[in-house]
C-alpha cells in the first residue's frame, strides 16, 4: 500500500521537475536514445490523441526536431516515458531514430501520479480520460474519492461526477468522446432507470439536440412510466432547487417529497455497489 502522504500529488508537476531547471542542467545529461527502445507509460491515463495535431507535430519535428527531451526512466527492457508521449509519437510519425532524453528514477507510484497530473493540466483532456485518472489514483494507489479530492484540489462531487462517466456503455462513452454528448448531457443520461434504453436515448439526444434541461424531463417521464396514475402536486421552487443542488452534490437523483403537515422523506438513487459505496464515502460513512 502507498503512503497517503505521498508527496508527488500535492506538489503538482512543476515542484515534482523542479530539479530539471537547475543550472546544473546540461546537454550532458540528456541522452539521444533510440525510440524503439522505449515504450509508453504503463499507467498513462490517457487514452486518445489528436492525430491531427500529432500529425502538426510530426511535420514539424521531420523540419526542426525536438527541442525538449522527454523524461524516461530505465526498465527492465528499454526505458518507460514519464513525460512526453506526444512528443514520443510524433517522432515516430516523423520518421526519427532516435529522441533527446533526461533519465530519471521513479518509482511505480510515483509514475503513476506524475501520468495523471501531466494529463489533468492539459485542456483537451476528454471528460472520461479526466475520469480515468481519478479512477487510476483511487484504484493503483488505495486512495478514497476525499483523499484526491484534498491532493487535486477538486470537490468530492466534482470527482464523483467524473466516475460516474465510467459506468456507462461504450456506445455511448464513444459519442461522449466524439463530443456529439457534453458532459452534462452524460451526466444525465445515468439517472435513467432503464439502461436498456440508455443507447438509444443517447443517440436521440444526439439527433435532435436535447437540452440537458430538456432530457431531465424526457428522462423523468420515462422513469415514471407513460401513464401517470395520478399527477402529483406541484413542487415549491424551494424543494425543486434542494433537488437540483442535491443531484449536483451527489451526481445521481434525488427525490425530495413532503407532506402537507411538513413531513417528508428524501430518496437518493444509486446503481451498483460500487455506487453505494460512492455515496457512502460522500457522507463519510466508513463501514470497514
Amino acid at each position: 500500500m502507498v503512503n497517503k502522504n505521498n508527496k508527488g500529488l500535492g506538489r503538482g508537476i512543476d515542484a515534482i521537475f523542479k530539479d530539471f531547471e537547475s543550472p546544473d542542467l546540461t546537454v550532458n545529461n540528456v541522452d539521444e536514445l533510440p525510440l524503439k527502445d522505449i515504450r509508453p507509460n504503463p499507467y498513462q491515463p490517457r487514452k486518445s490523441f489528436d492525430q491531427a495535431a500529432l500529425s502538426e507535430l510530426a511535420a514539424s519535428i521531420k523540419q526542426t526536431g525536438v527541442f525538449q527531451p522527454i523524461i524516461v526512466r530505465k526498465s527492465v527492457s528499454g526505458y518507460e516515458i514519464i513525460t512526453g508521449e506526444r512528443r514520443f509519437r510524433a517522432s515516430k510519425l516523423a520518421g526519427k531514430k532516435t529522441i533527446p532524453a533526461i533519465i530519471r528514477t521513479f518509482d511505480d507510484p510515483e509514475m503513476m501520479e506524475i501520468a495523471v497530473l501531466e494529463n489533468l493540466q492539459r485542456e483537451d483532456l476528454t471528460p472520461l480520460d479526466e475520469a480515468q485518472a481519478y479512477d487510476t489514483l483511487i484504484k493503483k494507489l488505495s486512495l478514497t474519492q476525499a483523499e484526491v479530492s484534498k491532493r487535486l484540489g477538486k470537490s468530492r462531487p466534482y470527482i464523483a461526477n467524473y466516475l460516474r462517466l465510467l459506468t456507462l456503455p461504450d456506445a455511448v462513452k464513444k459519442l461522449l468522446n466524439e463530443k456529439k454528448l457534453s458532459m452534462g448531457q452524460a451526466r444525465t443520461l445515468l439517472s435513467l432507470k432503464d439502461k436498456k434504453r440508455l443507447v438509444p436515448l443517447a443517440k436521440k439526444t444526439v439527433q435532435d439536440n436535447l437540452t440537458v434541461r430538456q432530457l431531465e424531463r424526457l428522462i423523468n417521464q420515462m422513469n415514471e412510466g407513460a401513464k401517470p396514475a395520478k399527477k402529483p402536486a406541484p413542487k415549491s421552487p424551494f424543494l425543486r432547487e434542494s433537488e437540483h443542488q442535491l443531484q449536483d452534490r451527489f451526481g445521481t437523483k434525488v427525490n425530495i417529497a413532503q407532506s402537507k403537515q411538513g413531513k417528508g422523506k428524501i430518496e437518493i438513487d444509486f446503481e451498483t455497489q460500487d455506487d453505494l459505496t460512492r455515496l457512502l464515502d460522500l457522507f463519510n460513512v466508513d463501514l470497514n
